[in-house]
């Protein structure tokens, strides 16, 4: 799909494409585009528009380039961030001459409400490089809110990890289900940060070469600032993930001690009675407990008292 957008009274306004698409609009948006679309735009631009695996290389070279004037760049952006697992793919931008040109075949959420709220609101945009970087920066708007809910879910996990509960047991497989989606989510945000900053930082080289105004070549620092800063927080919230995992493992291995120590306990409890029993069940003619009257009973108190002991110790001793 080929959507193209023209600024007006510094508004992004969406073309209507019922006359065909308007291949001089400002920002050209393709998602899943056809080699029909593909085609033509190329040719009115002339340059090679980048498909699937062009975009998926991973090597930088391949990500960041220049072209026939034209300046390429590939970041890898999650859509459907609303869960834990969401889309990777990459995401190419083409800066040529006054144009700016998006191709993507996945839907990250900066693509819907950057071109809304660019519309509603005048948000300065006289041109292609300040539309990518608006875009950019809402890309990065919304991996902070994807950070920062990451950061409440695995807070809401530690509360779960560390609350006492007498009465109801801890689902731990549950718990650990949740960091591992919880890891991977972080570890997908970290990579996209990656790539965004590897791509300020082109961009901020180009801004120059292309004779940017300050304020644009400031934000364009800024957006690599916050890239930068926001990679810094997915690692704390990497660190918090792997305590989270130890400290589960932790109460699980404690919970696996209290049940054994359970049985321990009652295997010691049991052996004195257990040895009385063997002994008094032994087949030797001459035994003179068992002629005598009062013999079974006494062999029953006993045991009891030899297992009324052992646990009146562990009691006294606090191992109970």
């Amino acid at each position: 799909m080929l959507q193209t957008y023209t600024v007006d009274q510094n508004r992004l306004h969406r073309d209507i494409m019922d006359a065909g698409p308007n291949l001089d609009a400002v920002w050209i948006d393709l998602l899943d585009p056809t080699p029909q679309e593909v085609g033509p735009l190329g040719e009115h631009l002339g340059v090679t528009i980048p498909d699937r695996e062009d975009m998926e290389e991973i090597e930088i070279s391949s990500r960041l380039y220049r072209e026939s004037g034209a300046i390429f760049m590939t970041a890898i952006l999650p859509a459907d961030t609303d869960g834990d697992e969401p889309e990777m793919a990459p995401v190419t931008f083409i800066l040529c001459g006054n144009q700016v040109v998006t191709v993507r075949y996945h839907d990250p959420r900066a693509f819907t409400t950057f071109p809304t709220q660019a519309q509603r609101t005048a948000m300065h945009l006289p041109d292609a490089d300040t539309i990518l970087i608006g875009l950019l920066e809402a890309i990065i708007d919304r991996l902070a809110d994807v950070l920062e809910r990451a950061g409440r879910d695995i807070d809401a996990v530690s509360a779960a990890i560390f609350r006492r509960s007498d009465n109801e047991p801890k689902d731990f497989q549950g718990v650990l289900e949740k960091i591992g989606r919880k890891g991977d989510l972080n570890s997908n945000i970290r990579d996209s940060l990656v790539t965004l900053e590897r791509l300020a930082s082109f961009l901020g080289s180009v801004a120059m070469d292309r004779e940017a105004g300050t304020d644009l070549r400031k934000r364009v620092k800024t957006l690599s600032n916050d890239a930068r800063s926001l990679t810094d927080h997915s690692g704390f919230v990497s660190q918090k993930i792997t305590f989270m995992l130890d400290a589960s493992l932790g109460m699980i291995n404690i919970q696996q001690n209290a049940t054994i120590k359970i049985f321990s306990v009652v295997a010691v409890i049991f052996l004195p009675p257990t040895l009385i029993a063997s002994i008094y069940g032994m087949n030797f003619e001459h035994m003179p407990e068992l002629s005598w009257v009062f013999g079974y009973p006494s062999a029953i108190a006993l045991m009891i008292g030899a297992a009324i002991l052992p646990y009146l110790y562990f009691k006294h001793r606090g191992w109970l």
